[in-house]
């Protein structure tokens, strides 16, 4: 099978030495937040070896289903973790996820549906051919105990109940100021690196003074987990999502009431709005039974109201996430409405990119300017995904626009439906103008492109003067490539074994990895040379030799000769690429280690 070429690190830190505060480091990497963010740095950064601490000011893990929607790129980075078939088994599978309703209630009329998260006829083989994870429904509550777990398994330390207060960073480390809410001791902790994954409210970001655009507190909304007996509603038209359009049923502004599958189908989540110019509503667990039996469309339905919160609609990204010694990742970063279902998965990746840097910066493997390359590639992501999200939760408008009803009273919505069956000339083009409102929020629910085409751009990826294509809706349609600065394409290929393996699964795992054809030798060799020269951890995978092209689909993907190459990160992504043979091993040699020296930033 593949090809290991391990090396000691050149100058891996001694944890018993001490900085020059004179005192020994308590960990690597100190990560302060246990949610999506947090936790998957944690284990990932435990993966790969880092003496690892997370802190989190909370006695457990999340106590309510925020972030759910878990897409490919996502279930990939489990995939590496080896975490992927825990999330399968906790999380509620594509296929009862897509059949979006919109209706006046639940036992209301229907306005139309939307086949959703690629689930439709059409978007189903787009998706399975460009990963080999399919999404999920995985709420936060079910996702974070697995991430913690991870974590703790691997050999970090899971504090809970501490809480990080403040932090001073000079030119070795981070001294950060915790304190246990239990007993309220307060304390030093002495790390190399901070991580605040400290959510939207974040006192890192805060503290760094990290440039922020945009607007906190667009919209007020609120979420009530509650537990009713709903299949006879709904398992027929399975989904995550009922919109429901009410009177006074407003999420942020959005104007309609959503009911949100948590468990199917006896656990929910339903949003619901207020206005934020106005004190926030006391929600007690009478009014919050009246609005799910209102939007559910059953006044004597039996309800049980677990919990109620208030958040607001933000529209705010920074345009660095780090300086110095101290990074963020997650909310603390990018705030945004949960449309499109980004905000976990942006998180989860925000620490994908992150963790190996770290890590090989820790290895001695790399130059710390690597770790620049942190804001290069994912603070432009993170202004996408929040300009996207927020736009989403604007085209709900034409639907109201389509129907005619900019109030919200119960009148005007039953005429505007009648209406719409009308079989007049005027029925015929508010029919065709709804079509038209549902079809825009593929942008949400589809959009396949924002989640598959992230690009970086930054001095760990060196260019390779070719220029993209664009032939389809890049929001919606997924473009994979094997440019530097994409993701590796997924093909399928068949194990010495006999048994269907993706390209993702022969790469990442912490390491680099150099990718070429049975013709490739060159490539071979020079990676076993390169790698004892820099002594990095380089894996070499020869297609058609540790596993076989049997689909042909990497011949039609790959985009090089079968003796060209690929130098693929230890996130997935492409780091460089050479089309064709740069000659014999000793021009490849000088090639490679010339790559890879510049990738890992080893000559600053």
């Amino acid at each position: 099978m593949t090809q290991d070429h391990s090396i000691e690190p050149i100058s891996a830190p001694d944890p018993s030495l001490p900085s020059s505060e004179g005192r020994p480091f308590d960990s690597d990497v100190l990560v302060a937040g246990s949610g999506p963010a947090g936790g998957t740095a944690s284990a990932l950064l435990a993966t790969y070896g880092v003496r690892t601490t997370m802190v989190t000011k909370y006695g457990w893990v999340a106590n309510s289903p925020r972030a759910h929607i878990t897409n490919q790129r996502a279930m990939e980075v489990f995939r590496d973790l080896g975490i992927e078939d825990r999330a399968l088994e906790k999380g509620t599978p594509s296929a009862l996820m897509g059949d979006t309703v919109f209706a006046t209630s639940l036992v209301g009329q229907e306005i139309g549906r939307i086949r959703t998260w690629g689930t439709g006829d059409e978007s189903l083989t787009e998706y399975t051919a460009q990963s080999p994870c399919h999404m999920i429904d995985l709420p936060q509550t079910y996702l974070e105990p697995i991430l913690l777990q991870t974590a703790a398994e691997r050999g970090a330390a899971v504090v809970f109940n501490t809480e990080l207060i403040g932090f001073d960073q000079d030119a070795e480390g981070v001294t950060a100021k915790l304190r246990d809410r239990l007993s309220g001791r307060i304390y030093e902790h002495r790390t190399r690196y901070l991580i605040g994954a400290d959510g939207g409210r974040s006192l890192v970001a805060e503290t760094l003074a990290l440039p922020m655009h945009g607007q906190m507190g667009k919209a007020g909304s609120m979420n009530i987990v509650f537990r009713a007996a709903l299949s006879h509603l709904v398992a027929h038209r399975p989904s995550v999502l009922y919109w429901i359009m009410r009177p006074g049923a407003d999420v942020g502004g959005i104007g309609m009431g959503l009911l949100r599958m948590v468990r199917p189908w006896n656990e929910w989540l339903i949003v619901w709005g207020y206005d934020i110019e106005k004190p926030p509503p006391d929600v007690t667990e009478e009014s919050a039974a009246a609005i799910v039996r209102d939007l559910v469309g059953d006044p004597g339905l039996e309800v049980q109201v677990d919990s109620a919160a208030l958040w607001t609609v933000n529209h705010a990204y920074a345009t660095r996430y780090a300086k110095g010694r101290v990074f963020c990742a997650g909310d603390a970063v990018h705030r945004h409405p949960p449309s499109n279902g980004l905000g976990s998965n942006t998180s989860v990746q925000d620490a994908y990119n992150l963790a190996w840097k770290l890590a090989a910066v820790l290895r001695g493997e790399a130059g710390v300017a690597l770790l620049e390359t942190y804001s290069a590639e994912r603070a432009p992501i993170g202004r996408q995904i929040v300009e996207r999200a927020n736009l989403s939760r604007d085209q709900f408008g034409p639907l109201f626009q389509a129907l005619g009803v900019l109030g919200g009273d119960e009148k005007g919505i039953a005429k505007a439906l009648a209406s719409a069956a009308d079989p007049t000339e005027e029925g015929k083009k508010k029919r065709a103008a709804i079509h038209q409102a549902i079809e825009l929020k593929h942008y949400e629910f589809n959009a396949h492109g924002v989640e598959h085409n992230q690009r970086y751009t930054s001095t760990a990826v060196v260019p390779d003067g070719t220029v993209e294509r664009v032939n389809r809706d890049e929001e919606l349609f997924g473009r994979p490539c094997t440019r530097p600065g994409a993701k590796l394409v997924h093909a399928w290929l068949v194990s010495p074994e006999g048994h269907r393996v993706s390209t993702l699964d022969l790469v990442g795992h912490g390491s680099f990895s150099v990718v070429t054809g049975l013709s490739g030798t060159a490539w071979e060799e020079a990676a076993a040379v390169v790698a004892g020269e820099l002594r990095v951890g380089l894996r070499t995978v020869v297609i058609d030799r540790d596993a076989r092209d049997a689909y042909g689909e990497w011949h039609r993907r790959s985009e090089i000769e079968e003796d060209g190459v690929l130098l693929v990160r230890p996130d997935g992504y492409v780091a460089w690429r050479h089309a064709s043979a740069a000659g014999d091993a000793a021009a490849a040699t000088r090639l490679l280690g010339q790559v890879l020296r510049s990738v890992l930033s080893r000559d600053s």
